[in-house]
């Protein structure tokens, strides 16, 4: 037998063997390796922004046209990231969308497995009503929905309103877990206070009432931009003084946290605030996982990967996995952060690594 018969046999047996393989609902490990387990992340996901001053119009031309009532349940724009043609993802783990409420509109009830927050750059006058609890929305507050919670809105003024929304979506439908119900077609309550009941309670820093457990999600609904300011201007004044506190010179940061735990406000996102004071450049960082920021207030150039976004007021940008990224802050800046990093911590996959200043 000739050898190039030998191959030609070898090859036909080698077809027939792959055959044999796809019938048999088999793939080959040695055809699938560098997909399956790559040297480092690859995400689909890639690093885009997306400018307020271009989504705010659109929402309010989506708030004349579009009903807020059940069929469509929320007016709310989901960012869909150009790795993900097609789908309302911002990443694979996070779904983030711009939610608008005209005067005097409401959204009615309902619940679901995933869980949600609502960060506020500007406006005020919207009530969120959290399994009964109603709790005002305004500039700079974190408003936590967490899963299976009945939530509905209410713009009590004459101005429309617009926040940032962020739940984990994706996330819960790769996991086939999403359980979604709709609640009363009226309000449960027409309440304007200015604390709610869950502040009431949870809302004395350093203390907790004894009479309640711990809950995996936090109890507390609402994280008053007051405190977040406070505590990010001590930060910078402290370092001024050379006391520890800030993540990196000129760089200060908090974490929304469960006061029944110390963890993370939500189980499946962290949320954060930072401050960068003006002329402030941070090291770069890689983090498994991704992230989404959004500016609160001032400029900054960010750095993501291959691309460099000017960034303002409002605007918003997406880190996918394992991307570089760092800013230079322009004037002070404020920025709002939130990530899938609770669920690489609780699964053991979590890893940063922080580069050297250039």
């Amino acid at each position: 037998m000739t050898d190039t018969t030998s191959e030609q046999t070898e090859r036909k047996l080698l077809d027939e063997l792959y055959a044999d393989f796809e019938d048999a609902g088999l793939i080959p490990l040695w055809t699938q390796v560098d997909g399956l387990m790559p040297m480092s992340p690859q995400p689909t996901a890639v690093p885009h922004l997306w400018r307020w001053a271009e989504l705010l119009p659109i929402a309010q031309r989506s708030g004349e046209l579009v009903p807020v009532g059940r069929g469509g349940e929320r007016r709310a724009m989901a960012l869909s990231n150009p790795g993900f043609p097609g789908l309302p993802y911002a990443t694979p783990t996070l779904w983030t969308a711009i939610q608008y409420l005209g005067p005097r509109e409401v959204a009615p009830s309902h619940r679901h497995s995933q869980g949600a927050f609502r960060f506020v750059v500007e406006g005020e006058g919207v009530w969120t009503n959290v399994d009964g609890d109603a709790v005002a929305m305004r500039r700079g507050d974190l408003l936590l929905t967490p899963s299976w919670a009945f939530h509905e809105h209410q713009n009590v003024t004459d101005q429309p309103m617009a926040w940032l929304d962020g739940l984990d979506i994706p996330l819960v439908s790769k996991l086939d877990a999403g359980f979604f119900e709709f609640g009363p077609d009226e309000l449960s309550t027409r309440e304007t206070p200015e604390r709610s009941r869950g502040e009431r309670l949870w809302g004395h820093p350093g203390l907790r009432p004894i009479g309640r457990p711990d809950q995996p999600n936090s109890p507390l609904n609402a994280y008053r931009w007051e405190h977040t300011d406070a505590a990010l201007t001590a930060q910078l004044e402290l370092e001024q003084e050379g006391v520890p506190g800030v993540l990196e010179p000129g760089h200060a940061g908090v974490r929304f946290s469960n006061p029944t735990t110390g963890r993370d406000a939500l189980v499946t996102m962290r949320t954060e605030m930072r401050r960068l004071r003006a002329g402030t450049r941070t090291a770069p960082v890689r983090t498994v996982g991704s992230a989404i920021w959004q500016v609160f207030e001032g400029e900054a150039v960010a750095h993501v990967g291959d691309k460099v976004f000017e960034i303002a007021k409002g605007d918003l940008f997406v880190v996918p996995s394992w991307c570089e990224v760092s800013l230079s802050a322009r004037t002070q800046v404020d920025l709002f952060r939130f990530s899938d990093e609770p669920v690489y911590e609780a699964l053991g996959l979590a890893r940063t690594s922080r580069g050297e200043l250039k």
